[in-house]
């Protein structure tokens, strides 16, 4: 789809790395990366290259992802006999998990990473833990649903860095796993295998990938060290995700068991870095707090997953003021639109402290620019790829805003982002939607959009029936 020669794009007015510019010249290579950029240039004569009418901002990251979940989307809103919780839907995403075959994982998640792209989402780092057949046993490929992910990535076009996850257990103990997790569960060899699989894999794609210990309650301290281990003699900079400190029943067990709290014991007994990145982080102590803004970990914050849990709040304000690292993540898929995990995180301080523009001061603060600058820069980060903001060095990921539309009226560049975040009022406010310089989205319509459509509503229709 790329061409061997530099590409040009011709920007009339863009967000770089320092603030908005007019008349921008990008060049990238053939890869997608930008090697140029060359601000208030005259468009030049006999110009072969593309042109974007529209403000050009960088593309969100998505660093939280469980692909398979967006097909239970909606299907866990139904009060049970007993009073509902995380612990009762995880249940039923249990239930739901079992049919999913290999051809079924490739089309959801290609029709979901379709919509993350249309809803700005450049870039995905997949939490992927669906890995055997439905009786437990491997594929002939024990890879074989980890190349699915890689597969629907090509099928999008979406940046893809893959997160495969190691699970051992059903709970602290360790518990033995339970039915429902019996498509997840690795040894630590053959979980070592995996990520030699998945090493070959992401080259042979052209993507990047990382490892997912699930989180403290289903690996032991000796199998999160060895995946550590596998990952490093592999990759020095290849990132580290894991569930932390999601729910206070979580946090309960932990100190049950280990007598220290779940960041408290990370903290206590491995050296998270700017490698690492914790999600949730939900119930924290202010020394916890502490410990991974000091670490520069990144926080992967799924606003919308979490409300959708009861998980409970994040301590966004004491972590902002100690210049924490975050971004955001869709995670279960209950909401794939970027704008609204970053209200909402907004909004969550604003209820808490009955205030407004909580998360930004000084005079004439942008909230909006700041709520998405951070985020795509520290997904950028929790996925280790030169992603998150439009510079030489980055892929030329980026959306272009349809300053068209209802929602940008009046406003001034300055203005755009606020307005983009906060004023939902129209569906048309992306124009089009870039990854490694190709266009993948116009006026919301997706360049595959219809054979995924297809895919997918075969699949979904087929497990409907199961």
């Amino acid at each position: 789809m790329t061409s061997i020669h530099p590409q040009q794009i011709y920007a009339k007015s863009i967000l770089l790395a320092d603030g908005w510019q007019e008349n921008v010249l990008l060049q990238h290579d053939s890869n997608g990366v930008i090697t140029k950029i060359k601000p208030q240039t005259a468009k030049p004569a006999n110009f072969s290259g593309k042109v974007i009418e529209g403000a050009v901002i960088p593309g969100m990251v998505n660093n939280h992802s469980h692909a398979f979940q967006w097909a239970m989307a909606g299907l866990g809103e139904a009060s049970g006999e007993t009073k509902d919780s995380f612990w009762t839907w995880r249940k039923a995403m249990y239930g739901f998990v079992e049919n999913i075959a290999p051809e079924d994982l490739n089309h959801i998640a290609s029709a979901l990473y379709m919509q993350m792209l249309k809803a700005g989402y450049t870039s995905v780092g997949e939490f992927h833990y669906l890995h055997h057949d439905k009786t437990g046993s491997f594929y002939e490929n024990p890879a074989e649903m980890s190349m699915q992910i890689f597969e629907a990535g090509n099928n999008s076009g979406i940046d893809v860095t893959l997160l495969p996850v190691f699970y051992r257990y059903s709970g602290f103990g360790p518990r033995d796993p339970t039915d429902g997790q019996k498509r997840f569960i690795h040894s630590q060899d053959a979980y070592g295998r995996l990520l030699e699989q998945v090493h070959l894999l992401a080259s042979e794609y052209n993507q990047s990938y990382g490892i997912a210990p699930h989180s403290l309650r289903a690996v032991a301290r000796e199998d999160l060290e060895f995946a550590v281990k596998a990952l490093r003699s592999q990759s020095t900079t290849a990132p580290v995700h894991i569930h932390i400190a999601e729910q206070t029943k979580e946090v309960d067990d932990c100190i049950a068991h280990y007598g220290e709290r779940p960041v408290e014991w990370l903290y206590n007994h491995l050296s998270p870095d700017e490698t690492w990145c914790l999600v949730h982080a939900t119930h924290l102590t202010p020394e916890e707090v502490t410990s991974i803004a000091d670490s520069k970990a990144v926080v992967s914050i799924c606003t919308t997953t979490e409300a959708n849990l009861g998980d409970g709040f994040f301590p966004m304000l004491d972590y902002k003021s100690q210049q924490g690292r975050w971004s955001v993540g869709s995670d279960s898929h209950i909401s794939v639109n970027a704008t609204e995990e970053l209200r909402w995180l907004e909004y969550q301080q604003r209820l808490r402290e009955r205030s407004r523009t909580v998360l930004v001061d000084g005079a004439n603060s942008s909230t909006g620019n700041w709520l998405w600058t951070q985020a795509a820069q520290g997904g950028a980060q929790s996925l280790q790829q030169p992603v998150g903001q439009i510079a030489i060095g980055h892929k030329a990921n980026f959306l272009e805003l349809n300053t068209d539309s209802l929602v940008f009226v009046g406003k001034s560049k300055e203005q755009l982002l606020d307005a983009f975040i906060f004023n939902q009022a129209d569906t048309d406010t992306i124009a089009s939607v870039w990854v490694n310089g190709i266009k993948l989205v116009e006026q919301g319509a997706h360049h595959a959009e219809e054979r995924i459509i297809e895919s997918f509503k075969e699949s979904m229709t087929k497990l409907q029936r199961a």
